[in-house]
């Protein structure tokens, strides 16, 4: 048994893992570790270690100025990459805690999953995809993971973050409807699923984006209310909420509906994901990995219904004119300046440069402009085409 008095040493922490975490979780002590040896700490696990490295690093603090649907300058209180993966990580934790899983694994990747993302959202991806496909293309699960292993530089004796080696596989094999990644570096074993904590950051994301991308939708009035009785699974969260505060102000309703579907749609992946891992008779982190299907899940009937209310989103809002409008401008922004970079090496910063030899130039501009906040990518675009405005 463990003292009851005492500072959590790292040692301390594991022996926790051990005893709180179910068979089928990662624990830190037996992390297969980092690409570059370090001392370990002293009163952190390998995971905690991460996810801090995570959260200091430069690539994390960009995301603040990030389009997640709506570009930043059309109001304060929509999501953006960074809020979106807080959201992302506090969901993953709720789902870990249920499942028996190393919350501090789930937090590291969702924090980390959407580092790499161009500026402008899904539409900004779609342009260096196409700008990059004759050299080898662009995902940004790909660049996020290119960001943790290569991009960031903190550290004298390596670049990158030097993550443990579950983190990164959780980068690596990141899926949901938005994000399917061509290939998988022989590294993170191709062909096998990646660990529960991984399958878990990946439901989490999709349930982030979907519940607060409807409650943004709704905030800007790109959605009405009368559009929203195609979903069946909204009329019941929606049903709940009223009955919470009956005859309140919409806005309480709508808040209450998003925690209803929320909490609705954690709960049903928690039971349907512990019955996959019975079924499956997982047993070890590995055992996941190597199994016939994905064990995190939603059930069959809540799958469907999720799966309306993102075709709904996708109909209603993801393709609204005012979203492809900013899309538009993002596609000139992005694609302009890629063009011109390319042309002119010499408008890129020394930093960028250096590494041209080794990467390409493509690949060094696609990293430069993958790294680019919304307003920082407006503003370069400024001041390159627009004469009246300062260098």
């Amino acid at each position: 048994m463990l003292p009851l008095i005492g500072l959590n040493t790292r040692e301390r922490l594991e022996e926790r893992e051990d005893i709180l975490l179910a068979p089928w979780a990662c624990r830190s002590s037996s992390s297969r570790g980092r690409r570059h040896p370090e001392p370990e700490p002293s009163h952190r696990t390998a995971f905690q270690r991460d996810r801090d490295r995570i959260i200091h690093a430069t690539s994390f603090r960009r995301l603040e100025y990030k389009t997640q649907v709506f570009i930043y300058h059309e109001g304060d209180h929509f999501r953006n990459r960074l809020t979106h993966s807080l959201e992302t990580a506090q969901i993953g934790r709720s789902l870990a805690r249920m499942l028996g899983l190393n919350e501090d694994l789930v937090e590291a990747i969702a924090l980390a999953h959407d580092l790499g993302h161009a500026p402008f959202g899904h539409s900004g991806e779609r342009v260096l995809d196409t700008m990059m496909r004759p050299f080898g293309g662009f995902e940004h699960n790909r660049q996020s993971l290119r960001v943790v292993e290569v991009i960031e530089h903190r550290y004298p004796g390596f670049r990158g973050l030097n993550l443990a080696w579950e983190t990164r596989e959780g980068l690596a094999k990141h899926r949901t409807d938005w994000d399917e990644p061509a290939g998988t570096a022989e590294e993170y074993a191709p062909g096998h699923l990646p660990s529960l904590e991984a399958q878990v950051a990946n439901l989490a994301d999709e349930i982030a984006y979907t519940a607060h991308d409807l409650d943004d939708g709704i905030s800007s009035e790109l959605i009405s209310f009368r559009s929203l009785h195609e979903a069946p699974l909204w009329e019941v969260c929606h049903a709940d909420a009223e009955r919470e505060a009956p005859g309140g102000p919409a806005r309480l309703v709508v808040a209450g509906a998003i925690r209803c579907l929320i909490g609705m749609l954690i709960a049903d992946c928690g039971q349907s994901t512990l019955a996959a891992i019975d079924d499956l008779g997982l047993r070890t982190p590995d055992d996941a990995r190597t199994a016939p299907r994905a064990a995190a899940s939603l059930s069959p009937l809540m799958a469907e219904q999720f799966q309306e209310l993102k075709g709904f989103l996708n109909r209603n809002l993801y393709h609204h004119y005012r979203v492809r409008r900013m899309e538009v401008k993002a596609e000139r922004i992005l694609g302009e300046l890629f063009q011109a970079y390319l042309d002119d090496q010499e408008l890129l910063p020394p930093n960028f440069r250096a590494h041209i030899g080794a990467s390409g130039p493509e690949r060094i501009v696609c990293d430069y402009l993958a790294g680019m906040t919304d307003r920082y990518a407006i503003r370069e675009y400024q001041k390159l085409f627009d004469l009246t405005e300062k260098f």
